[in-house]
């Protein structure tokens, strides 16, 4: 079957229309919308929505089941979109444009915040409910997402051997050893500072990017340093936000998966090995852009 990449269509897909062409046709159609076309909808040529609508397959004839699927597949939409603005920010860091990577992490923010939102469509997920249908899953789990996997590695959470399952399918293992051996978002912004006179030592620096960074003194006095100051020019304090908005977004969307999988499972077994509640808890000790938040201790 040809596969379609839905992250984008192709140029030729939406025929671009002009201001004037438009208020022509408006003015044509008598103020009404524009009903017939040539060719394919171009909402549908852009968006993709027959596509979209196409990729839900249940595995069973609990009615339920579409709405852990959907649910589902809007949080790998949101886990790529939010690796879009994190991979925008980083070469704009790169680039010392700290203004501009304001933006994209504001957007990343946010797409969190829906992401979180996200988490309300399965509410009504008993453990009865869950069980319908849970079995029919195999394996199947959150914990093999490869796009999380991309999330976690962007924001410095790093651990190789979360990749394994990923081997036989080489694409995507190739493109998860990438983004694992790249510097993350937490390693872009200490070379800014340290770029910005902040006095890092070198180990931090040019340590093994494919390793989790641990926390250091230094970085935690950077930061304690660059809040004191808190004129509107001080775009490292803005940078400083920003992250922090990302971290917590980020957390508040680890929290909810704990109170996902107590509300639909308890503490038995993750479906795909893992020790399901109890290995969520204890991810959860690991924490994003750690030294932004030891450091308002001493501000």
């Amino acid at each position: 079957m040809e596969q379609t990449d839905l992250r984008a269509p192709t140029r030729a897909a939406v025929r671009p229309v002009t201001p004037r062409q438009r208020a022509a046709r408006a003015a044509r159609n008598g103020g009404e919308p524009t009903l017939e076309f040539a060719e394919r909808v171009p909402y549908d040529a852009y968006v993709q929505a027959s596509t979209l609508h196409r990729l839900q397959r249940p595995l069973s004839d609990d009615p339920g089941e579409m709405s852990f699927l959907m649910v589902s597949q809007i949080m790998e939409l949101y886990f790529g979109l939010t690796c879009h603005e994190l991979r925008e920010t980083q070469r704009l860091l790169r680039a010392d444009r700290v203004w501009d990577a304001l933006a994209p992490l504001r957007r990343a923010a946010l797409h969190l915040e829906a992401l979180n939102a996200a988490w309300k469509g399965l509410r009504w997920m008993t453990p009865a409910d869950f069980n319908r249908f849970r079995n029919l899953l195999g394996e199947g789990s959150g914990f093999q997402s490869a796009m999380y996997r991309h999330l976690e590695f962007l924001l410095g959470l790093r651990d190789s051997a979360l990749i394994r399952p990923f081997r036989r399918q080489t694409d995507v293992y190739a493109e998860l050893r990438a983004t694992l051996a790249a510097p993350s978002v937490w390693d872009d912004v200490l070379a800014l500072l340290a770029r910005h006179g902040h006095d890092l030592p070198a180990e931090l620096l040019d340590r093994d990017v494919a390793v989790e960074h641990e926390p250091h003194a230094a970085v935690e006095g950077a930061w304690v340093r660059i809040y004191a100051a808190p004129g509107p020019d001080n775009h490292l304090r803005m940078l400083g936000e920003a992250l922090t908005e990302v971290a917590e977004q980020f957390g508040d969307w680890r929290q909810h998966h704990v109170k996902a999988v107590q509300r639909t499972m308890g503490a038995k077994v993750g479906s795909g090995g893992s020790a399901g509640l109890a290995w969520l808890q204890r991810s959860m000790a690991r924490v994003v852009f750690p030294e932004l938040w030891s450091a308002r201790t001493a501000m």
